[in-house]
């Protein structure tokens, strides 16, 4: 059963790859009936069409919705229960169907994680399953699957895997493997994403996007998120802000704020963009260096750098603030976060 959104059937896409398993001899179902920002409520509608094709193999086709969907889909439909059941870590009762990720986006490196990230239907609360069980058998990275993404699309997606790659590397859960693919994946988006947005139908530099976000979609794995993510997620929640502008708006103030500690770390990600004859970079000023690269990415994409340009009041703070502390990215901060710290970085961006 292949699950893909209605933009990627409208792109061609869906069809390519149902008509290239039928002539392999395969019977192919599918679910499209879904949105961006996937539900639990999408998720049981994708299990009764499931229960109905009975499939052996799930095949994720599209961008990061699309690998969740299937992936929620998949922990329901092998295990039981509702979604709701698998919140958190290794909560899976049994093996899940084997899954084959395609991603049609360079961004939310879903491909090479074992988690869903599925909104609850009422509540809006966004819910991380993971289960090691749920991680994809392959993931087929085509950038050719790339060059139909809308310039919108490519830009949002594009901020959300620089902002895994940077947020991954300061975790309190970094580690050896961790920071390695995290400093592979900013090497390669940094260099990649202006040009992908200045000029769409180059490969290579689709082909380095894609490989950047898979990438840090493995520094995920062993070492998670941050301040940036747990602050995101309220806006998105709230105000249905899309999640590569929700978090491209507040990683520039997380930088500078987790700067105060670790500039150290932050000079390390610069070093691999550094060229031959560029000027030593003094590890004090990291955390503002990267900061201004960032915040410049973000306003290069055509996105919003304030609250105030989404139209969103500084009267909601207080709110914003109570739902980021109980996010659980949140936790692996690298500075421990607190009433104070978030109201700060909300205002860093009022």
């Amino acid at each position: 059963m292949v699950v893909s959104d209605a933009g990627i059937v409208a792109a061609g896409h869906f069809q390519q790859i149902a008509d290239s398993l039928r002539r392999a001899g395969l019977v192919v179902g599918s679910f499209h009936d879904f949105a961006e920002n996937p539900t639990s409520a999408m998720v049981d509608a994708g299990v009764v069409s499931a229960a109905a094709f009975a499939p052996d193999l799930l095949i994720g086709l599209g961008g990061g919705s699309s690998l969740d969907c299937c992936k929620g889909i998949n922990f329901v439909y092998s295990c039981g229960g509702r979604i709701h059941d698998y919140h958190g870590v290794g909560k899976a009762t049994s093996d899940l169907l084997p899954m084959i990720a395609v991603p049609t986006t360079g961004g939310t490196g879903s491909e090479t994680q074992s988690f869903a990230l599925i909104s609850d239907h009422e509540t809006h609360t966004k819910m991380a399953c993971g289960d090691p069980r749920a991680a994809c058998r392959i993931a087929v990275l085509d950038p050719e699957l790339t060059v139909t993404m809308p310039a919108r699309v490519t830009s949002l997606t594009g901020i959300d895997a620089i902002s895994h790659a940077i947020e991954t590397y300061v975790t309190v859960r970094r580690n050896a493997m961790s920071t390695t693919y995290s400093r592979s994946s900013f090497g390669l988006l940094a260099k990649s994403f202006l040009r992908v947005l200045q000029a769409p139908d180059d490969l290579v530099a689709r082909g380095d996007m894609q490989l950047g976000a898979s990438l840090a979609g493995m520094a995920i794995e062993t070492s998670m998120l941050g301040a940036a993510h747990a602050t995101a997620n309220p806006l998105t929640a709230r105000h249905d802000i899309v999640h590569g502008q929700a978090v491209g708006l507040m990683l520039p103030a997380v930088i500078r704020f987790n700067g105060t500690k670790h500039a150290l770390w932050y000079a390390e990600l610069l070093r691999e963009i550094a060229l031959p004859g560029d000027p030593p970079l003094r590890v004090e000023d990291a955390p503002d260096r990267l900061a201004d690269l960032v915040a410049g990415w973000v306003r290069s994409a055509g996105l919003a750098t304030s609250l105030g340009a989404l139209s969103i009041p500084t009267s909601q703070l207080d709110v914003f603030v109570e739902d980021a502390l109980q996010q659980w990215t949140g936790t692996f901060n690298p500075i421990a976060l607190d009433t104070e710290s978030v109201r700060g970085l909300y205002q860093d961006v009022a």
